[in-house]
């Protein structure tokens, strides 16, 4: 019987799970999508930092013509990003945890990948990047319907940052989904080595219709500079956009929506689903630091394509973006270093590799929003905060977070969140943002302020942290009450590679 309402809630949420939360909106000839909070191009312009969605140009303007150096950028951008997924991420994290769990482990990273974003193509696209209301899109774009101009004969286009400047908007949605694939994969890591894969599956697809594409509409979605045409029509547009970015929070490319998201649902499920037998009493060390190495070092070449790939263009501020990645994330790992050598005599390769991805966690949020000196400051903060959180805070919640998801990417992204109010500051370096989108005038040095700024993304984070926290709440519930949570006794000390796949990672 769990096994009947399992697939009926399986099946239900994959159908009509977008329907529950959706406003259907009249839809539009010609409506395009992009990701921004600034006008790129420009000299002074602030670098991009919502997803974008431009209403029909005038009939009597010519059509827009896509750009080909920026579409194949964003192609290679994602093709990053995947690499990010499968195979970084799952060796990253199939390092971490014993010999006897390793296979259990890319299996639920390279599976939740693929559900995601088969979820992502038939509903989720349309849920987070079409008009809706405040906190989530609409159906016009369900099973991608509209994006191909039968009229034109052409793909429809995507805005970018700029004015009249488009790429197509099948590359924009392929850009996203692997966002959401990631973020759904990062939180595998919380509750790795003891869980059911029928529950990973399931609470992933409640997630991530109820949890990710709400926050992603809410941070990144608004109508996109072309849309802003005269004074009168900025209040209308600004009404359209999704909440937190009508507070006019930044979010270059994710520390709310993928790292916080996550690593709130994470932490809950550590909870939920108890501690691993024998935690706190038995040697539970990574069976492979190898592994974790090689996972870490993919997962910062593929950050490139995450973080400059968010400025949809090929330009200044996808440079800044991915040098402030470079930087940070060297940064981060110094830190760390030093941190773990002033705390225990040694710098470690876990430490390293650890502080790798706590600097590129950090910087996420503020790639193309701060000057280097800001994402020089990011990567060091980063660096001590999240060896805190993966030592000290730890202990303080008293969680079984198995791969310190929390520690690094919820201690990371709210560093990282927080800071960007501050280093965003044009007097820090920081090319502060577009205060103007009909004249693209930009926020001056003396009307920014840190402390205003700081708040609203402060209202960001507390948003985000309490809307994941009670969707994974629920959702882990519903899950546990229909297939169970938890592997048995016998299976988790045999090891999640032969009970749940029957198979082995090594032989001999």
């Amino acid at each position: 019987m769990k096994k009947l309402f399992a697939s009926l809630a399986l099946g239900l949420t994959l159908c009509f799970g977008g329907a529950v939360f959706a406003q259907t909106a009249p839809a539009t000839e010609a409506k395009v999508e992009a990701k921004a909070e600034a006008k790129a191009d420009a000299p002074s312009a602030a670098p991009a930092t919502a997803p974008a969605a431009a209403p029909a140009a005038a009939e009597a303007a010519p059509a827009l013509v896509p750009n080909k150096g920026d579409t194949a950028w964003m192609m290679l951008s994602t093709i990053l990003v995947i690499m990010m997924v499968v195979p970084g991420l799952a060796l990253f994290y199939g390092g971490l945890v014993r010999s006897k769990n390793m296979l259990s482990v890319l299996m639920q990273v390279m599976v939740t990948f693929s559900l995601v974003t088969v979820l992502w193509f038939i509903y989720g696209y349309s849920l987070a990047f079409t008009e809706g209301n405040a906190y989530i899109g609409g159906l016009d774009r369900l099973f991608m319907n509209g994006i191909w101009d039968n009229a034109a004969g052409t793909f429809a286009n995507a805005a970018t940052f700029s004015k009249g400047v488009v790429i197509p908007e099948i590359t924009f949605a392929g850009f996203q989904a692997t966002f959401a694939g990631i973020t759904c994969a990062l939180i595998v890591g919380a509750f790795a080595e003891r869980i059911k894969f029928s529950a990973v599956l399931l609470f992933m697809t409640l997630w991530f219709t109820f949890s990710y594409l709400p926050i992603a509409h809410m941070v990144w979605f608004w109508m996109g500079p072309d849309a802003y045409t005269a004074k009168e029509v900025v209040d209308e547009m600004n009404g359209k956009a999704g909440m937190i970015w009508q507070w006019g929070a930044l979010d270059f490319a994710g520390g709310t929506v993928v790292h916080i998201n996550a690593a709130v649902a994470g932490l809950v499920g550590a909870f939920m689903i108890g501690k691993r037998i024998g935690y706190g009493r038995e040697a539970m060390a990574p069976h492979s630091l190898t592994l974790t190495m090689v996972g870490a070092s993919l997962l910062w070449v593929g950050w490139f394509g995450f973080n400059a790939g968010s400025a949809l263009e090929a330009n200044g501020f996808a440079a800044l973006a991915f040098v402030n990645t470079l930087l940070a994330t060297a940064a981060a790992v110094l830190a760390w270093c030093v941190g773990e050598a002033l705390m225990r005599g040694k710098a470690s390769m876990l430490g390293a590799a650890s502080g790798a991805v706590a600097g590129l966690v950090a910087i996420t949020p503020a790639a193309g929003n701060v000057g280097i000196g800001g994402a020089l400051v990011i990567g060091i903060v980063a660096g001590f905060a999240c060896l805190w959180g993966v030592n000290g805070l730890k202990k303080m919640l008293g969680a079984d977070d198995t791969l310190d998801v929390f520690g690094v990417h919820g201690v990371g992204g709210i560093v990282g969140a927080l800071l960007t109010g501050v280093f965003n500051s044009p007097a820090l370096g920081g090319p502060g943002f577009v205060a103007d989108w009909v004249t693209a005038s930009m926020v001056t040095s003396a009307d920014y302020s840190i402390a205003a700024q700081v708040w609203t993304q402060a209202k960001a984070v507390l948003v985000t942290i309490v809307w994941s926290g009670v969707v994974s709440l629920v959702a882990f519930k519903l899950v546990d009450l229909t297939v169970g949570l938890r592997v048995s006794e016998e299976a988790e000390r045999e090891g999640l590679d032969i009970t749940s796949h029957g198979e082995t990672a090594y032989h001999g």
